[in-house]
């Protein structure tokens, strides 16, 4: 009697494996996400902020340990995806939304839930869209970064020792704006063409070394207010081009 046979499983997958490294640095980002729920669930406001800012730091690193040792793959990137969403997407959603919102009633949900969706769709079109996007630029704000503007409220207002409940609409706006801006077409300098090989002025040595000392200083304002500063610059590169646009001569 002859028993039905099971699918194979791909034999090139079976032989190409799974990468260790550039994975073993994701599941430690994805860590850093669910660490920062937890945290925030047991009102340590402080440390969930700053776990996501450590999975920022991971995120960006697993994919150049990726690229510097060849190990890019395509579950990979699958799983980058997944992690960033609960790094970027949900734990950010739910730290200010148990710090400020809760108290809200529906619209701190609802403002917490635009956060988390505008999250997922910026990654969905960011997937869908590497082999035709400018390098150069990001369309929309970046996920990882809009996670800092929301934590870095969090975190500053929280050193500072201000309730959340007592600042609900500022951290309402504040998550609404990360949100909408994620999903928005303004466009986003990606710092993908800066070259680490090439040599710098002295000047912006000085510079460097001076953003390291205010960082280690200060460190959720000045990451913070840099974040921020990175989420206006889109809007004032569109406003500069939309001024281009309305003073350019019409052509004879």
């Amino acid at each position: 009697m002859q028993y039905p046979h099971k699918p194979l499983i791909d034999q090139n997958l079976r032989k190409k494996g799974i990468y260790l490294l550039p994975n073993l640095i994701t599941t430690s980002a994805l860590f850093a996400g669910f660490y920062a729920i937890v945290q925030a669930m047991g009102g340590h406001y402080d440390q969930a902020s700053a776990a996501i800012f450590v999975a920022m730091v991971l995120d960006g690193l697993d994919g150049r340990v990726a690229r510097a040792t060849h190990t890019q793959s395509p579950f990979g990137a699958e799983f980058d995806s997944l992690s960033d969403m609960v790094s970027f997407g949900v734990a950010p959603a739910l730290v200010v939304y148990v710090w400020a919102l809760q108290g809200m009633g529906k619209l701190g949900w609802i403002g917490a839930f635009i956060f988390c969706v505008g999250a997922a769709l910026r990654l969905a079109r960011f997937n869908t869209r590497l082999d035709v996007a400018d390098k150069r630029y990001f369309q929309g704000l970046p996920s990882p970064s809009a996670a800092a503007v929301v934590a870095g409220l969090v975190w500053v207002l929280d050193d500072y020792g201000i309730v959340g409940k007592d600042v609900s609409w500022l951290a309402w706006g504040v998550t609404i704006f990360a949100g909408l801006t994620m999903v928005s077409n303004i466009r986003y300098y990606s710092f993908k063409e800066i070259n680490m090989k090439k040599s710098i002025p002295f000047v912006a040595l000085l510079l460097i070394i001076l953003g390291f000392a205010l960082l280690t200083y200060k460190p959720p304002q000045v990451l913070f207010l840099s974040f921020v500063a990175y989420a206006l610059s889109g809007y004032v590169m569109w406003a500069f081009s939309f001024r281009k646009k309305r003073t350019k001569p019409p052509v004879e």
